[in-house]
């Protein structure tokens, strides 16, 4: 693993405790050291000797170009390669890295608790190694298969959309900080709601917008605040604009990386 942050940090310690992957059969090659799983060796370079079966790649995407310089060339004929790197499409990869098969992941921070999405994408994939992939994954959470053309679309909603939600937790607090909540009181009662309606509607056999409308009495508290949300398709769109711009950059950051 070439750079091991939240994301990278996350998911490794989730494979451990899951037991799919051992802390001994694990190299990462990290700026500086970070706490990590016991039997987990991390250094400055690569280790010596044979090529990993696979190569993971989770520092910022803007490091691509140095890490390519440095251990390219050193990781020639590897297995696989899996990146997590948003707005990094195969082709910019497969210019920088010879190696077997390339497959594209976008996480999002949940996998550290296996309740996460992973999105995955490759061409360069055999079926094998397309199944190797799905199984290292599975203990993070969903695991969808996305179109090439749809992987930007799939970062902003899934990978970026838990932030997104944060800050609906927060906004939620802080609504009923005004109208005389406590605010460790408010945001006790937001974080609980959220869980537990996610819950509900993941297991759930109507769609959420279902579940909102089981919850809304006519004329009743709900339904007064969901009129504020449905008037003029408020929170859609402005969901929507939301997504929209962390696609166009992923798209942006893709484009660079092209070059």
């Amino acid at each position: 693993m070439i750079g091991c942050g939240n994301m990278g940090g996350g998911m490794l310690r989730r494979w451990i405790a899951s037991g799919v992957v051992a802390g001994g059969d694990v190299d990462v090659v990290n700026r500086a050291d970070r706490s990590l799983p016991d039997g987990v060796r991390q250094a400055r370079d690569l280790p010596d000797g044979p090529l990993p079966d696979i190569v993971i790649l989770a520092m910022k995407p803007q490091q691509l170009d140095a890490i390519a310089a440095r251990f390219a060339s050193r990781l020639t004929g590897a297995g696989m390669l899996v990146s997590i790197l948003a707005g990094v499409e195969e082709a910019a990869l497969s210019a920088r890295f010879d190696v077997a098969a390339i497959v594209r992941a976008m996480p999002n921070l949940p996998v550290a608790i296996g309740k996460g999405v992973v999105a995955l994408d490759s061409a360069s994939a055999s079926a094998t190694a397309k199944t190797l992939v799905e199984q290292l994954m599975q203990p993070l959470g969903l695991v969808e298969w996305v179109a090439p053309a749809q992987f930007d679309a799939v970062t902003a909603l899934a990978g970026s959309g838990p932030a997104f939600l944060y800050r609906f937790i927060e906004s939620l607090t802080l609504a009923g900080v005004a109208q005389g909540l406590d605010r460790d009181q408010a945001e006790r009662l937001a974080l609980a709601t959220v869980e537990g309606a996610g819950l509900l509607a993941a297991a759930a056999e109507v769609a959420p917008g279902a579940l909102a409308e089981q919850v809304a009495s006519p004329g009743g508290s709900t339904r007064k605040g969901l009129d504020v949300l449905d008037a003029d398709d408020a929170l859609t769109l402005l969901l929507t604009r939301t997504i929209d711009a962390a696609t166009r950059r992923n798209a942006e950051m893709a484009a660079t990386a092209r070059t």
